[in-house]
Protein backbone atom coordinates (compact mmCIF):
# COMPACT_ATOMS: atom_id res chain seq x y z
CA UNK A 1 0.00 0.00 0.00
CA UNK A 2 1.13 3.69 -0.66
CA UNK A 3 2.15 6.13 1.90
CA UNK A 4 0.12 8.64 1.37
CA UNK A 5 1.46 11.03 3.92
CA UNK A 6 0.75 14.04 2.00
CA UNK A 7 -2.61 13.10 0.23
CA UNK A 8 -4.57 16.81 0.19
CA UNK A 9 -1.24 18.83 0.84
CA UNK A 10 -0.11 21.66 -1.74
CA UNK A 11 3.94 21.76 -1.77
CA UNK A 12 5.84 24.63 -3.71
CA UNK A 13 9.69 23.54 -4.45
CA UNK A 14 11.80 25.99 -5.79
CA UNK A 15 14.41 25.03 -8.11
CA UNK A 16 12.43 22.02 -9.22
CA UNK A 17 13.26 20.86 -12.55
CA UNK A 18 16.95 19.30 -11.38
CA UNK A 19 19.00 17.40 -8.25
CA UNK A 20 17.25 17.82 -5.51
CA UNK A 21 14.96 19.89 -6.21
CA UNK A 22 13.25 17.40 -8.84
CA UNK A 23 13.58 14.72 -6.52
CA UNK A 24 11.68 16.03 -4.12
CA UNK A 25 8.98 16.97 -6.01
CA UNK A 26 8.55 13.26 -7.66
CA UNK A 27 8.83 12.38 -3.61
CA UNK A 28 6.19 14.67 -2.38
CA UNK A 29 3.99 13.96 -5.44
CA UNK A 30 3.95 10.11 -5.08
CA UNK A 31 2.87 10.36 -1.27
CA UNK A 32 0.07 12.35 -2.24
CA UNK A 33 0.68 15.89 -2.62
CA UNK A 34 -0.40 18.33 -5.05
CA UNK A 35 3.22 20.15 -6.29
CA UNK A 36 3.93 23.49 -7.41
CA UNK A 37 6.99 23.09 -9.73
CA UNK A 38 9.43 26.67 -10.05
CA UNK A 39 12.13 27.35 -11.99
CA UNK A 40 13.30 29.17 -14.62
CA UNK A 41 13.35 26.71 -17.49
CA UNK A 42 9.96 25.41 -18.25
CA UNK A 43 11.48 22.71 -20.79
CA UNK A 44 13.09 21.34 -17.45
CA UNK A 45 10.12 21.88 -15.33
CA UNK A 46 7.79 19.96 -18.13
CA UNK A 47 9.96 16.87 -18.80
CA UNK A 48 9.76 16.51 -14.66
CA UNK A 49 6.09 16.83 -14.70
CA UNK A 50 6.07 14.53 -17.49
CA UNK A 51 6.42 12.00 -15.01
CA UNK A 52 3.73 13.32 -12.66
CA UNK A 53 0.01 13.19 -11.97
CA UNK A 54 -1.07 16.23 -14.82
CA UNK A 55 -3.95 16.93 -12.12
CA UNK A 56 -1.61 17.30 -9.16
CA UNK A 57 1.17 19.00 -10.62
CA UNK A 58 1.45 22.90 -11.28
CA UNK A 59 4.65 24.25 -13.21
CA UNK A 60 5.41 27.60 -12.42
CA UNK A 61 8.53 29.00 -14.60
CA UNK A 62 9.83 32.14 -12.33
CA UNK A 63 12.67 33.80 -10.88
CA UNK A 64 12.61 34.03 -6.91
CA UNK A 65 14.61 37.09 -6.60
CA UNK A 66 12.22 39.09 -8.81
CA UNK A 67 9.33 39.66 -5.91
CA UNK A 68 6.71 40.10 -8.77
CA UNK A 69 7.88 36.41 -10.36
CA UNK A 70 7.07 35.16 -6.79
CA UNK A 71 4.00 36.82 -6.06
CA UNK A 72 2.37 35.61 -9.38
CA UNK A 73 3.62 32.02 -8.45
CA UNK A 74 2.08 31.84 -4.79
CA UNK A 75 -1.14 33.48 -6.56
CA UNK A 76 -1.28 30.85 -8.88
CA UNK A 77 -0.54 27.88 -6.53
CA UNK A 78 -3.19 29.33 -4.41
CA UNK A 79 -5.71 30.03 -7.18
CA UNK A 80 -5.21 26.01 -8.74
CA UNK A 81 -4.84 24.45 -5.33
CA UNK A 82 -6.70 26.47 -2.73
CA UNK A 83 -4.12 26.22 -0.05
CA UNK A 84 -0.35 26.03 0.48
CA UNK A 85 0.90 23.68 3.01
CA UNK A 86 4.56 22.77 2.69
CA UNK A 87 7.58 25.03 1.11
CA UNK A 88 10.63 23.81 -0.23
CA UNK A 89 13.44 26.67 -0.28
CA UNK A 90 15.54 24.40 -2.63
CA UNK A 91 16.65 26.89 -5.54
CA UNK A 92 20.44 27.29 -5.03
CA UNK A 93 23.48 28.49 -6.79
CA UNK A 94 27.14 29.42 -6.14
CA UNK A 95 30.69 30.03 -7.36
CA UNK A 96 34.21 28.67 -5.97
CA UNK A 97 37.25 30.50 -6.17
CA UNK A 98 39.61 32.79 -4.00
CA UNK A 99 37.79 35.58 -2.31
CA UNK A 100 39.79 38.70 -4.01
CA UNK A 101 39.44 36.72 -6.95
CA UNK A 102 35.54 36.44 -7.24
CA UNK A 103 33.80 39.37 -8.68
CA UNK A 104 31.59 41.43 -6.88
CA UNK A 105 28.90 40.37 -9.54
CA UNK A 106 29.22 36.66 -8.65
CA UNK A 107 28.67 37.48 -4.78
CA UNK A 108 25.76 39.48 -5.49
CA UNK A 109 24.32 36.63 -7.64
CA UNK A 110 25.03 34.12 -5.10
CA UNK A 111 23.33 36.33 -2.09
CA UNK A 112 20.58 36.83 -4.38
CA UNK A 113 19.81 32.89 -4.81
CA UNK A 114 20.54 31.59 -2.15
CA UNK A 115 19.07 34.62 0.62
CA UNK A 116 17.30 36.92 -0.96
CA UNK A 117 15.15 34.52 -3.38
CA UNK A 118 14.59 32.82 -0.44
CA UNK A 119 13.44 35.55 1.90
CA UNK A 120 11.11 36.68 -1.32
CA UNK A 121 9.25 33.40 -1.35
CA UNK A 122 9.19 32.69 2.01
CA UNK A 123 8.03 36.14 2.88
CA UNK A 124 5.34 35.60 0.41
CA UNK A 125 3.99 32.28 1.22
CA UNK A 126 4.06 32.44 5.65
CA UNK A 127 0.81 33.88 6.03
CA UNK A 128 -0.36 30.73 3.98
CA UNK A 129 1.73 28.40 6.02
CA UNK A 130 0.18 30.25 9.28
CA UNK A 131 -3.62 29.71 7.87
CA UNK A 132 -2.60 25.83 7.36
CA UNK A 133 -0.13 25.06 10.44
CA UNK A 134 2.09 24.08 7.57
CA UNK A 135 6.00 23.66 7.46
CA UNK A 136 9.22 24.95 5.49
CA UNK A 137 12.64 22.66 4.42
CA UNK A 138 15.31 24.78 3.57
CA UNK A 139 17.95 23.12 1.91
CA UNK A 140 21.01 24.69 2.92
CA UNK A 141 24.65 22.65 2.91
CA UNK A 142 27.35 21.69 5.46
CA UNK A 143 29.04 24.44 4.01
CA UNK A 144 26.22 26.13 5.92
CA UNK A 145 27.51 24.86 9.08
CA UNK A 146 31.34 25.67 9.00
CA UNK A 147 33.86 27.49 6.14
CA UNK A 148 35.55 26.02 3.33
CA UNK A 149 38.68 26.47 1.29
CA UNK A 150 37.53 28.98 -1.80
CA UNK A 151 33.64 28.79 -0.86
CA UNK A 152 33.91 32.14 0.98
CA UNK A 153 30.70 33.13 -0.90
CA UNK A 154 28.98 30.59 -0.87
CA UNK A 155 29.70 29.41 2.80
CA UNK A 156 28.31 33.08 3.63
CA UNK A 157 25.06 32.62 1.60
CA UNK A 158 24.23 28.66 2.84
CA UNK A 159 25.69 29.98 6.56
CA UNK A 160 23.49 32.82 6.43
CA UNK A 161 20.23 30.44 5.63
CA UNK A 162 20.90 28.18 8.02
CA UNK A 163 20.69 30.97 10.83
CA UNK A 164 17.47 32.17 9.30
CA UNK A 165 15.93 28.76 9.81
CA UNK A 166 16.83 28.68 13.31
CA UNK A 167 15.36 32.16 13.87
CA UNK A 168 12.03 31.62 11.67
CA UNK A 169 11.71 28.41 13.96
CA UNK A 170 11.27 30.26 16.82
CA UNK A 171 9.55 33.26 15.58
CA UNK A 172 6.39 31.28 13.80
CA UNK A 173 6.63 28.14 16.06
CA UNK A 174 4.15 28.99 18.62
CA UNK A 175 2.08 30.07 15.12
CA UNK A 176 2.00 26.33 14.19
CA UNK A 177 4.92 26.56 11.54
CA UNK A 178 7.78 24.64 11.92
CA UNK A 179 11.02 25.50 9.93
CA UNK A 180 14.02 23.25 9.21
CA UNK A 181 16.52 22.80 6.73
CA UNK A 182 18.80 19.90 5.35
CA UNK A 183 22.52 20.46 4.55
CA UNK A 184 23.83 17.85 2.80
CA UNK A 185 27.13 17.22 1.69
CA UNK A 186 28.12 16.38 -2.01
CA UNK A 187 25.22 14.96 -3.80
CA UNK A 188 25.31 13.93 -7.53
CA UNK A 189 22.93 16.18 -9.41
CA UNK A 190 22.80 17.46 -12.54
CA UNK A 191 24.75 20.61 -11.46
CA UNK A 192 27.74 19.13 -10.04
CA UNK A 193 28.46 16.67 -12.46
CA UNK A 194 30.45 18.51 -15.12
CA UNK A 195 32.83 19.39 -12.16
CA UNK A 196 32.86 16.16 -11.05
CA UNK A 197 33.84 14.60 -14.34
CA UNK A 198 36.64 17.47 -14.67
CA UNK A 199 37.94 16.63 -11.42
CA UNK A 200 37.45 13.21 -10.62
CA UNK A 201 39.97 13.57 -7.91
CA UNK A 202 37.83 15.67 -5.53
CA UNK A 203 35.08 13.02 -5.72
CA UNK A 204 37.90 10.86 -4.57
CA UNK A 205 39.05 13.00 -1.34
CA UNK A 206 34.96 13.37 -0.52
CA UNK A 207 34.44 9.78 -0.27
CA UNK A 208 37.75 9.39 1.39
CA UNK A 209 36.91 11.78 3.88
CA UNK A 210 33.08 10.62 4.58
CA UNK A 211 31.96 7.30 6.53
CA UNK A 212 29.97 5.73 4.06
CA UNK A 213 32.81 6.19 1.83
CA UNK A 214 30.47 7.76 -1.35
CA UNK A 215 28.69 11.13 -2.02
CA UNK A 216 24.82 11.07 -1.90
CA UNK A 217 22.17 10.29 -4.90
CA UNK A 218 19.49 12.98 -4.91
CA UNK A 219 16.74 10.91 -3.71
CA UNK A 220 18.37 10.36 -0.75
CA UNK A 221 18.65 14.09 0.57
CA UNK A 222 14.40 13.86 -0.87
CA UNK A 223 13.52 11.36 1.74
CA UNK A 224 14.78 13.67 4.57
CA UNK A 225 13.43 16.72 3.26
CA UNK A 226 9.71 14.38 2.57
CA UNK A 227 10.73 13.42 6.36
CA UNK A 228 10.58 16.87 7.57
CA UNK A 229 7.96 18.14 6.03
CA UNK A 230 5.49 15.39 7.16
CA UNK A 231 3.45 14.72 10.33
CA UNK A 232 6.17 12.01 11.16
CA UNK A 233 8.64 15.22 12.27
CA UNK A 234 5.76 17.20 13.80
CA UNK A 235 7.79 17.91 17.34
CA UNK A 236 10.94 18.95 14.92
CA UNK A 237 11.84 22.56 14.62
CA UNK A 238 14.84 24.55 13.77
CA UNK A 239 16.69 21.95 12.93
CA UNK A 240 19.82 22.27 10.60
CA UNK A 241 20.11 18.61 9.73
CA UNK A 242 23.43 17.28 7.94
CA UNK A 243 23.02 14.59 5.04
CA UNK A 244 26.53 13.99 4.94
CA UNK A 245 27.49 10.00 5.89
CA UNK A 246 29.27 11.09 8.50
CA UNK A 247 31.44 14.09 7.36
CA UNK A 248 30.89 16.33 9.95
CA UNK A 249 30.58 14.21 12.67
CA UNK A 250 34.68 13.75 12.25
CA UNK A 251 36.78 16.35 13.62
CA UNK A 252 38.83 16.56 10.30
CA UNK A 253 42.36 15.22 11.91
CA UNK A 254 43.72 12.34 9.65
CA UNK A 255 43.21 8.49 10.27
CA UNK A 256 45.98 7.51 12.52
CA UNK A 257 45.26 3.79 12.50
Amino acid sequence: MTNLRFEDKVAIITGSGSGIGAATARRLGGEGAKVVLNGRTRAKLEKIAGGMNPERTLIQVADIVVADDVDRMVTEAIRWFGRIDILVNNAGAGDTGGFLDLSIEQWRQTIDVNLNGTFNVTRRVLPQLIETKGCIVNVSSVSGLGGDYGFGFYDTAKGGLSNLTRSLAQEFGRKGVRVNAVNPSVTFTEMNKEAFERYPEIVVQFEDRIALGRGAQPEEVASVIAFLASSDASFVNGVNLPIDGGLSAATGQPRFA
